[in-house]
């Protein structure tokens, strides 16, 4: 292990193997006697086991002093970062009834790039060329997905197809993207100090970014009232934007951004807060983690003009599950639905669907 992440290593001593193997990618600590690993997508218990409660406490607790947070009685929930990237969320007693609750999700220090995922059977040709025709011709892509279905991996292989010459502003709350162009300008958003002063959201960021001139801007993941930020923004001409948000289908995923527009505490009717998503929104890419733990790019739909008030969208490009074996594996196809309403834009511009 690297030794910028040494300390870590030193802290949860129980479970550094599992920080060290790179097939893992996130140790999930339920107390002191409980640990699961996600590899290859499933999870697995593990017998790594804690000497005490108070030992597995203290060991988050320290981890939270060493990037300069608290975690303690007043302070019972850390969510940070960790110098490689990694993603660190634990919970203390008595908001935990099983004892210090920890999760860990491991940074990948490969960048998961559209050729691997076309060979992992993420998505296949003609996925990659309708993902790649919505960025071209600048569509406003939200990618959604339930939790751990590989949303940011699919955003990081949208943004491969910016062309170089854009300047791509990135928003985060902590840093996961790993965008290759060379023109981008990353943020990343900062916690209240201990006197709950110095707090800078997403919403502060976009405000920012929208004066920076950006040709595209990048948002990690929308999760409250910075989606009317957004909106705002797309509606306005910033076109080729792209973000993702926790939903269940294109359509839920619109009404997951209404839902978080209207926590932004701004007074808006919602025939105008819908009219709003539906012409800010071209596109939903949606992920999903299968049975098998493979995870894919299940549908690609457009979202249309509301009809009586109410979203819609049409299907593009699908998943179609044919079977599954006894011993959970998933086979399958990908399959053409509809012909995109920008076909004909697509030809004028020379992009290949």
């Amino acid at each position: 292990m690297e030794d910028k992440n040494s300390f870590l290593t030193l802290f949860l001593a129980p479970v550094a193997e599992y920080l060290a193997d790179d097939s893992v990618s996130e140790i999930l600590i339920n107390g002191p006697s409980q640990v699961y690993i996600e590899r290859g997508g499933k999870l697995v218990d593990v017998p790594a086991k804690f000497v005490s409660e108070p030992a597995l406490k203290a060991a988050a607790a320290n981890i939270a002093k060493s990037v300069g947070r608290m975690l303690d009685d007043m302070h019972p929930r850390l969510d940070a970062r960790l110098p490689d990237g990694s993603r660190v969320h634990a919970v203390i007693p008595p908001l935990s009834r099983v004892g210090t609750v920890v999760s860990i999700r491991k940074f990948k220090k490969d960048t998961l790039t559209i050729d691997k995922m076309q060979s992992y059977g993420s998505l296949d040709d003609g996925m990659r060329k309708l993902i790649r025709a919505l960025v071209l011709l600048h569509k406003n892509v939200i990618v959604s997905g339930a939790t751990s279905s590989g949303k940011t991996s699919v955003l990081n292989a949208l943004s491969s197809f910016i062309p170089e010459g854009e300047r791509v502003l990135v928003i985060e709350d902590a840093t996961e993207l790993q965008l290759q162009q060379r023109h981008i300008v990353p943020f990343e958003t900062r916690k209240a100090d201990k006197n709950g002063q110095g707090e800078v959201t997403i919403r502060d960021l976009i405000h920012s970014a929208l004066r920076l001139r950006p040709d595209r801007i990048v948002i990690g993941e929308i999760r409250g009232g910075e989606a009317l930020d957004l909106l705002q923004a797309l509606n306005t001409g910033h076109a080729g934007s792209m973000s993702t948000i926790h939903a269940n289908s294109p359509i839920d995923c619109l009404r997951r951004i209404e839902t978080c527009a209207l926590l932004s505490g701004i007074d808006i009717p919602l025939s105008a807060l819908r009219s709003q998503v539906a012409s800010a929104i071209d596109a939903v890419v949606h992920t999903a983690r299968l049975s098998d733990g493979s995870r894919k790019v299940v549908s690609v739909a457009e979202v249309l003009p509301l009809e009586a008030g109410e979203y819609r969208v049409r299907e593009l490009r699908r998943w179609k599950t044919e079977s599954i074996a006894p011993d959970g594996a998933v086979s399958g196809r990908f399959e053409q639905v509809e012909v995109p309403s920008f076909a004909e834009q697509a030809r004028i511009a020379g992009v290949e669907l």
